[in-house]
């Protein structure tokens, strides 16, 4: 009988580490041709100003060794005053974390620095917000210091040496605080106050999602690429309910897991993959949630029943884990994930050689996509008072889309990020204005061929709640006001100059099919030249219905709000069925890990418009809102 081989084992291999929550979806390794298109990336960026130059990160670096200097000196100080022992003082401590796309490696020239001060327990908020305002005020590196301390986190803003910096505040349980601290500790959250809580969450969540990702460097050209394709694409906003600079860094986080061995130019690829397949409203995590027992409140649909009504949940991997896109709501996720899957069409042409790295970041034409828009104007009579009024506005905006996209005949409310210059009411007086844009598609009404909406409640249900804002926070002045009317996409040019509403090759919202959460025909048809008359100018004192004019054609008329809108019924809409265009994409499926599965949602054909009547209709206004600050002030209608 034969005796069996003996084999000498060799060396064990580790197994390969597993980032994330699941394994990889491949562990292949670049070929050739991704580092050759990595590359090609590389250079496409450069144009666009996202790649620091050495000598501008230099001057970063040596801003932030004056600032934590100055720290240090400072608590040194305020050790010496409130009498503490030499040997504490010698070695207190003290130091300046920085956070963001800052500590990522991804800020782009002449982005600002979010920054963290962390002291020992004897040094109070009230000694940040006081003694060292103090000192940075009489430093002369040191322009537009500006203190926030009511702000959901509190925050020392200033400009050193030319660079924009945002300072918070956060006092640890220590005697002193060392060098070689490491923020990621759960234990430094014991017996600490919710703001220094909320302060840390930054430092924490970054520091993190750094620890998670397998290969930084990766990791961090991938990111610049998502974060220049979304605020391309208008897609870069949290306070408007798209996402933030964190989030988009944490779903590229989560594409660096599956594909840990990947360069960049595939993990841009393989990141619209992931995205535009991604069963929402399934969370994207990046670690297993932990318990620390501390009783701070954490995102968990199991136990807070508000957590089961988010519609694109991404978990912040830090001790308290939080959804960093609340904000996100039904419109705002539809236009992302059609952004997600013409990512994906554009980066397998590329990948195919049919295309360059450049038409990725091609920035479609808002103005184009739609055939209706709401244009909201905010406006103040002096630049400080426009600076806090938008503001204030500007994060109210996602109420008014949440109201739209509850009216039965509106499918979708997408507001344009970006804000633009607005025409002057009165050009003899002095007024610094802010405009918005937010497009909309219409559904066909079941039982009938015209469409008729009536938007009044739903912008003065708007207006409303920013001036009791305004009112109750005590910011409100006279003469801040927002108007609002809607438009024609043709009658835009009134508004908007000419390089902004220019046609560029772009996707229609008209065009694709959207992955409704309600299942219903859309407005999707193009424009008829000659279907529709736009309202003239009406005084102020006209209470009936504006009705159509030859005059008025290129008119639209203004309502200037006061304290709550006009009454604006939308246009007639005569819809007309046809057949939706086939899906020319190819197969580019993987099977995405997640955490549970979702039935996929069909839609109906797309209808298309042959007829548009104006209706649009303003009556009186509502009076302001009560207060010694809004007292006296008219409500006039006024044509533009």
């Amino acid at each position: 009988m034969m005796p069996f081989p003996v084999t000498t084992p060799g060396p064990q291999q580790p197994p390969p580490k597993l980032y994330g929550i699941s394994s990889p979806i491949s562990l292949a390794a670049p070929k050739e041709t991704d580092h050759i298109l990595t590359q090609k990336l590389i250079e496409t960026l450069k144009p666009f100003g996202v790649l620091e130059e050495e000598e501008e990160l230099q001057r970063r670096i040596l801003i932030l060794e004056k600032l934590n200097n100055l720290v240090k000196e400072w608590i040194r100080e305020i050790s010496e005053r409130k009498s503490l022992p030499p040997a504490i003082i010698e070695n207190v401590g003290g130091k300046i974390f920085t956070f963001g796309s800052y500590r990522l490696g991804v800020h782009t020239k002449g982005a600002d620095i979010d920054a963290l001060c962390v002291a020992p327990r004897h040094v109070d908020r009230s000694d940040f917000f006081t003694s060292f305002y103090d000192k940075l005020k009489l430093h002369e590196e040191v322009k537009d210091l500006r203190a926030v301390e009511e702000a959901f986190v509190p925050v020392i803003r200033m400009c050193f040496d030319g660079i924009e910096i945002d300072i918070l505040f956060a006092r640890l349980a220590l005697q002193t605080i060392p060098e070689d601290l490491d923020l990621r500790d759960d234990s430094l959250l014991k017996n600490l106050d919710i703001r220094c809580i909320r302060s840390l969450n930054g430092c924490r969540v970054t520091d993190e999602i750094l620890h998670l990702v397998p290969n930084i460097d990766n990791f961090r050209l991938t990111l610049r690429a998502i974060k220049l394709w979304a605020k391309c694409h208008n897609i870069y906003s949290n306070i408007l309910g798209f996402l933030g600079g964190v989030s988009w860094a944490m779903l590229v986080a989560r594409t660096c897991q599956l594909y840990p061995n990947a360069v960049a130019s595939t993990l841009v690829r393989k990141f619209f993959l992931v995205f535009s397949e991604w069963e929402w409203p399934n969370p994207v995590l990046l670690k297993e949630p932990e318990e620390q027992n501390l009783n701070l409140p954490v995102w968990d649909p199991r136990v807070n029943p508000s957590d089961r009504y988010h519609l694109m949940p991404i978990i912040t991997p830090a001790y308290p884990q939080q959804n960093s896109t609340y904000n996100v709501s039904v419109s705002t996720r539809m236009v992302m994930i059609e952004e997600f899957k013409q990512g994906l069409a554009i980066t397998h042409e590329i990948w195919l050689s049919k295309a360059e790295w450049s038409k990725l970041f091609e920035a479609p034409s808002f103005f184009q996509k739609y055939k209706h828009y709401i244009v909201l104007v905010a406006s103040a009579p002096t630049e400080k008072q426009r600076l806090e009024w938008v503001g204030l506005v500007e994060s109210k905006i996602r109420i008014l889309v949440g109201s739209l996209e509850k009216n039965e005949f509106i499918t979708l409310a997408h507001v344009n990020p970006q804000s633009f210059p607005a025409p002057k009411e009165n050009s003899d007086k002095e007024e610094f204005c802010t405009m918005w844009v937010i497009g909309l598609v219409l559904k066909k009404p079941e039982n009938s061929e015209v469409l008729s909406i009536d938007l009044t409640y739903d912008i003065q249900s708007f207006t409303d709640t920013v001036y009791r804002q305004a009112i109750n926070s005590k910011m409100f002045e006279m003469d801040m006001k927002i108007d609002a009317m809607h438009l024609r996409k043709k009658e835009l040019h009134q508004l908007l100059p000419n390089h902004v509403l220019q046609k560029k090759k772009t996707h229609s919202m008209e065009d694709v099919r959207l992955t409704a959460l309600n299942d219903s025909s859309l407005d999707s048809s193009a424009d008829s030249e000659n279907s529709m008359s736009v309202p003239s100018p009406v005084s102020a004192m006209e209470t009936g219905p504006v009705t159509d004019s030859s005059q008025g054609r290129n008119s639209p008329v203004l309502a200037v709000m006061a304290a709550s809108a006009t009454n604006v019924q939308m246009t007639e809409v005569s819809l007309q069925q046809v057949n939706p265009s086939e899906n020319s994409g190819g197969a580019l499926s993987e099977s995405i890990p997640q955490t549970a599965s979702q039935a996929a949602i069909s839609l109906p054909p797309k209808p298309t418009i042959t007829r548009l009547v104006s209706s649009t209709l303003l009556v009186n206004h509502p009076p302001r809102p009560s207060g010694s600050a809004a007292t006296n002030i008219a409500n006039p209608i006024v044509g533009v």
